[in-house]
């Protein structure tokens, strides 16, 4: 793997491996040990790989799985904004070459085609009295699982370059534009206006299983904060965690 030169010239680095359990483990014990960060740690394949909520990430060689070390990236109320920041470098990254059959389904997956192409793991802690933040990404190359409660695919299947090298390197120029632009939190104004640029299912009816329970309604928006904006027959609710389920259709019923 290797680094754009953009991504070079504003101190990134980057360090490969052929495995790992884990890219995000591996990342943050290496914040543990005095790492200044902007640091990439990749893997040919993990052996532990995770995705949100405790869930295994399917990980076999061919796909891209990198995660990004940043050291105080930004104040600690707003290090959530990263998984958009992340979405939208992604959606960059890749539209160039899938265009705009790439889209972003709230909170942090990537689709192709409406099915799961990618998506983010954002962990942080604190470390010697200082954020450290890792963001895993990993892009389905040229295989994806199956058997989930929603679609998935990947780059080969449908036909598009699936070298991960190539894909890692354009998202590490995008990524590191990206956060200059969103400026620790200062400019996430810009940054929801270019996710919801790119947003699945925004002015559709979708479903979204909250911890309190499954929703449906219209999604409307993402607020100053991020949360998704569902209008729903009782009224506007503003989400702040949930799985979103593309439904396809603008006709909410008792609206």
């Amino acid at each position: 793997m290797q680094l754009a030169a953009e991504a070079r010239a504003r101190g990134y680095r980057i360090e490969s491996y052929g495995a790992l359990a884990s890219t995000n483990d591996e990342a943050m014990r290496r914040a543990r040990e005095g790492d200044p960060g902007k640091l990439w740690i990749t893997a040919g394949e993990q052996s532990a790989g995770r995705g949100r909520l405790g869930r295994s990430w399917v990980s076999p060689p061919g796909n891209l799985h990198a995660s990004l070390l940043l050291i105080d990236p930004a104040p600690a109320e707003v290090l959530p904004q990263l998984g958009f920041v992340c979405g939208v470098a992604i959606a960059e990254a890749l539209g160039a070459l899938a265009g705009d059959r790439i889209r972003l389904k709230w909170p942090n997956d990537a689709l192709l085609d409406g099915a799961k192409l990618s998506g983010i793991l954002l962990e942080a802690a604190q470390v010697q009295g200082v954020s450290a933040c890792v963001a895993g990404i990993g892009i389905n190359c040229v295989a994806h699982p199956d058997g989930l409660s929603y679609p998935a695919t990947d780059l080969q299947r449908s036909g598009f370059d699936a070298d991960a090298a190539r894909i890692f390197a354009a998202l590490s120029q995008t990524l590191a534009l990206w956060l200059e632009r969103w400026d620790r939190g200062r400019e996430f104004a810009t940054i929801r206006a270019a996710w919801l640029d790119h947003a699945a299912g925004l002015g559709e009816v979708i479903e979204v299983a909250t911890p309190r329970g499954r929703l449906r309604g219209l999604f409307r928006t993402l607020d100053a904060q991020g949360r998704l904006e569902l209008e729903t027959p009782e009224g506007r609710v503003a989400i702040e965690a949930g799985d979103v389920f593309l439904t396809k259709t603008t006709a909410l019923q008792g609206a």
